[in-house]
């Protein structure tokens, strides 16, 4: 792997694997053993040249961070000790408590914050919902229910936020037709005036406004919510305010970039990913309140097998499972520590900035090139853009499938104002200024290859 990793530059971003070797998946359980060598060939043959590619540095698809060799090691050391982290009384539970005291003190948030690392934003969205419904309803409603008869739950966020929002709705059994989805400005970013609004005509017909959630980065632009002006909002009818960071939450560690997130710190809960700009490998998520009492309402459930001591391996309470819903939880914590002790703040932060930093440079060239338009102010680190032609939609599907299949790079797609948009994410640390160019001269030679080619004026910028 780390041979791998010295050369992923010089091969394709991704290749699709041939459908005999995804034939050779088909094939039965297995009853007798495998020798270990031809397991890893296989491996070294028929899994390793097909992978999604974000280690590659011309990956810029979905937001996916590169990973690095000090969070690789960790995760084999963690297999290695085959620590189960849902509690009880042992080192890599405090390695878990000091990731997330590091978090605290990154966000300004209090002493009394606790936190649980989980997969990944979507978890910890949901668990952040959780805790908000509970609050709102009381702990009884653990064994009572959701149902609020007359004065139904209601939360909000922006047109732009994250699936995974409704999706919580949906799970915590609130129903996301109760999630109002608030209409974004020029910026892509949550319209307070709307939303101000829309609180008040919900209050007006008797529902209980409980949730407001704020994205600091959102997946198709980058954009980040006015904060602090949402937890104005929050404050002023007695809401919980959650902030899905995901995308952009760890900038904070960039001394130029953390005053987009004015307002971080008074959120009530903040859901955020190690795995993208953070560079920690899959998976590897964090949810963090600021009053941990109000996540322990939400999820401790003693019981006799989990019965707590005051010394032995059973001592050490609370325990993580006290905190969300997994029990058996993996040792993902060291390969956070391992690579925030590596690189430190400073580097990660400057390394989070570079991107930002390369996303304008590639806004900068697309505005500079008549035959490209640029389809989204650029916040952070996402660049949306397309190929000017006639039937644009169709061709820049048909540019971001061949950008693929060539293995040059790995833009996504997304939609924009009823436009299809080439999304380009710079997450990855390795990316430097020639990936991006060759992303954007092979977006060029291909969208001259399918469509009719017209000349355009730069837009003005």
């Amino acid at each position: 792997m780390l041979d791998h990793l010295s050369g992923i530059a010089q091969g394709p971003v991704w290749r699709p694997a041939p459908s005999a070797v995804r034939e050779a998946f088909r094939e039965a359980l297995p009853a007798r053993p495998t020798p270990l060598h031809a397991a890893h060939e296989r491996f070294m043959t028929q899994i390793l040249p097909y992978s999604v590619g974000n280690t590659h540095p011309r990956f810029m698809g979905w937001v996916h961070g590169g990973g690095t060799v000090e969070g690789m090691l960790a995760e084999m050391l963690a297999a290695g000790l085959n620590a189960n982290c849902g509690g009880r009384d042992h080192m890599p539970i405090e390695v878990e408590r000091q990731v997330v005291r590091w978090m605290r003190e990154l966000f300004g948030f209090p002493d009394t914050a606790q936190g649980l690392l989980v997969t990944g934003s979507s978890m910890a969205n949901l668990i952040g919902t959780v805790v908000a419904r509970t609050h709102a309803l009381g702990v009884r409603s653990r064994q009572a229910g959701v149902s609020n008869p007359g004065r139904p739950l209601v939360a909000y966020t922006s047109q732009a936020a994250h699936g995974c929002i409704s999706q919580a709705m949906e799970i915590t059994g609130l129903g996301s037709d109760f999630l109002r989805r608030i209409p974004v400005n020029a910026r892509h970013e949550i319209d307070t005036r709307a939303l101000a609004a829309a609180i008040e005509a919900d209050l007006a017909s008797g529902m209980h406004p409980f949730l407001v959630v704020g994205t600091a980065g959102t997946v198709d632009t980058g954009a980040v919510d006015d904060l602090a002006g949402l937890a104005d909002i929050a404050a002023r009818h007695g809401m919980w305010f959650h902030v899905d960071g995901a995308l952009g939450a760890l900038g904070m560690m960039a001394a130029e970039l953390a005053p987009r997130f004015a307002g971080i710190e008074r959120a009530d809960s903040l859901a955020l990913d190690f795995h993208k700009w953070g560079q920690v490998p899959y998976d590897a998520g964090c949810i963090l309140v600021r009053d941990g009492n109000h996540q322990l309402d939400a999820f401790a459930a003693p019981a006799a097998y989990l019965a707590r001591e005051s010394r032995g391996l059973a001592a050490g309470g609370p325990w993580p499972c006290d905190l969300g819903p997994d029990l058996s939880r993996g040792f993902r914590a060291l390969k956070v520590w391992f690579t925030f002790m590596t690189q430190g703040t400073e580097r990660l932060g400057a390394a989070m900035a570079g991107t930002c930093a390369l996303a304008r440079r590639m806004a900068a060239r697309i505005q500079a090139e008549p035959e490209l338009e640029l389809l989204a102010p650029v916040s952070l680190n996402v660049v949306c853009f397309r190929y000017r032609c006639e039937d644009a939609d169709n061709v820049n599907r048909r540019i971001i499938a061949d950008l693929h299949e060539s293995g040059i790079a790995v833009p996504s797609r997304t939609t924009l104002a009823g436009r299809v948009a080439i999304r380009a994410a710079i997450v990855n640390h390795r990316t430097s200024a020639p990936d991006t160019d060759a992303l954007l001269d092979a977006t060029l030679a291909f969208g001259r290859e399918h469509a009719h080619v017209r000349h355009f004026e730069p837009a003005i910028p």
